[in-house]
């Protein structure tokens, strides 16, 4: 990996929450490694005698706290599980392999080659199955699913803290996004309770999509869970930390161990299969159909999903909320206003004078700690926040494609977001047919007891060490 972790620390003034410290102190025994202090870097260091005949030892992402040491510089992390050549040899291995392609690393490639998010869906299909791959699947789905649940989530909390026991009520709003596991790292592990009470619980859509294809499509397949190899193909490196969160690791009905998402390849490691791996010319690759089992593409071949390419979360729930509890259709774009920079925008919603509905969109660590701050004085205004680390949103992730020769940073931006919405129906997820049709065969309906179980999931504050208090104090 020649690149970081995540695009976000690369940004040279956030050492206010990175703290120097001493080499990785991962348990060198067998069994479950934790982390127990946070590593600047994974260094050599000389072996005790005990430890002098034994194997290599291996860090596996499970072992990680996305601390922004060891894991964002390049070599020094063996990413076993996570990997073209781990993806290849599963297909090799004979199991059923399914791959998820998120919308965001589609647009990135489409920018890259001058194609259609469409063509380049298709395109990757046929790449896919010639590999051995039994089915390529969109997240712009999922993602349905997810904003769903969070609609439903949001219209519960904003009741509750408007009820009559303020007391009770004193932590569910602002409703927090939970999509970008930049931020959820950096919460669980920096924030700890006084902000993770306020973050959804709902699932990211790369984590729902695992849940549907491991809980769910594994039964129609007629093969347990274990038996399938999900890999998404993300525009983030933490990606492949959510996916290996303890919280998506379950036994099928077989008992063997299996997780909801296997292994997570970047947008760039997706380049480096076409270019290298499997060395083709993708620009006259053949189109193959795309399997609409669990895809936004409609019988006459349109994408289909949200505004926003970071998710939609705020412009959906906001719409949902205004009509579900103030009778408001809101009709066309928006009206998000910037208030510090392009990467913090707002938008509100007055019924008879009165502020009923305040969100804001929130991109980049630099705006996020101005938020934080406001949540821990108990003076933040919003009602709900869509919380992305990297700034710009999930468009400029650290795994996404980087510009070409000549082309700056904000030029490719302009042209991602161009591409990202370039032939795609802006629709309801309300109305989407294959998630309406999960609810009716699975998950019952929004909010469910089965829907909190295998769309719904929870955070963990993970204490320090005293080594890094230390390192703070």
């Amino acid at each position: 990996m020649s690149e970081k972790f995540s695009a976000t620390l690369r940004i040279g003034d956030l050492n206010d929450f990175i703290a120097p410290s001493q080499g990785c102190v991962v348990s060198m025994k067998s069994g479950s490694a934790r982390l127990v202090d946070k590593p600047k870097k994974l260094v050599k260091t000389t072996p005790v005698k005990e430890t002098l005949e034994t194997d290599p030892v291996k860090i596996s992402l499970k072992d990680c706290l996305a601390c922004s040491g060891c894991i964002t510089s390049a070599e020094t992390v063996m990413l076993e599980k996570q990997s073209l050549d781990e993806f290849l040899s599963n297909i090799n291995n004979g199991k059923t392999v399914i791959v998820s392609l998120s919308p965001q690393s589609r647009a990135s490639i489409a920018v890259h080659y001058g194609l259609s998010p469409l063509q380049v869906f298709k395109k990757l299909t046929t790449l896919f199955k010639s590999l051995g791959v039994k089915a390529v699947f969109d997240t712009s789905c999922s993602r349905d699913l997810s904003l769903i649940e969070s609609c439903n989530e949001f219209i519960s909390r904003y009741k509750q803290s408007n009820s009559d026991d303020k007391e009770s009520s004193r932590s569910f709003l602002p409703m927090i996004s939970s999509a970008c596991p930049g931020w959820i790292c950096y919460a669980e592990k920096t924030l700890g309770s006084y902000v993770l009470p306020y973050i959804s619980s709902v699932k990211s859509p790369q984590q729902s999509i695992g849940a549907i294809i491991k809980h769910h499509l594994c039964h129609k397949l007629g093969v347990r869970a274990s038996e399938i190899y999900h890999v998404t193909v993300m525009p983030c490196y933490d990606k492949k930390l959510e996916a290996s969160r303890d919280d998506f690791v379950f036994h099928d009905e077989s008992g063997e161990m299996t997780t909801e998402v296997d292994s997570v390849l970047t947008t760039g490691e997706v380049l480096d299969l076409i270019q290298t791996k499997a060395a083709v010319d993708f620009m006259n690759l053949d189109e193959s159909p795309v399997d609409k089992l669990l895809s936004n593409v409609s019988e006459e071949e349109n994408l289909f999903g949200v505004r926003g390419s970071s998710g939609g979360y705020a412009d959906t729930i906001f719409r949902y909320a205004a009509k579900t509890l103030f009778d408001q259709d809101l009709k066309g774009p928006l009206d998000f206003k910037t208030i510090r920079n392009s990467d913090f925008q707002e938008v509100s919603l007055q019924v008879e004078g009165k502020t009923v509905l305040k969100f804001a969109l929130c991109y980049g660590f630099r705006n996020l700690q101005n938020v934080v701050r406001k949540l821990k004085m108990g003076k933040c205004e919003y009602h709900y926040l869509e919380i992305m680390a990297c700034p710009s949103g999930c468009l400029n992730g650290g795994g996404q494609l980087k510009p070409k020769s000549g082309q700056s940073g904000k030029d490719l931006i302009q042209a991602l977001e161009t591409t990202y919405m370039q032939n795609v129906l802006v629709a309801d997820p309300f109305e989407n047919m294959m998630v309406k049709r999960l609810y009716e065969s699975w998950l019952e309906h929004p909010g469910s007891e089965k829907a909190k179980q295998h769309i719904h999931t929870q955070y963990h504050p993970i204490v320090k060490s005293i080594t890094s208090q230390l390192n703070n104090w």
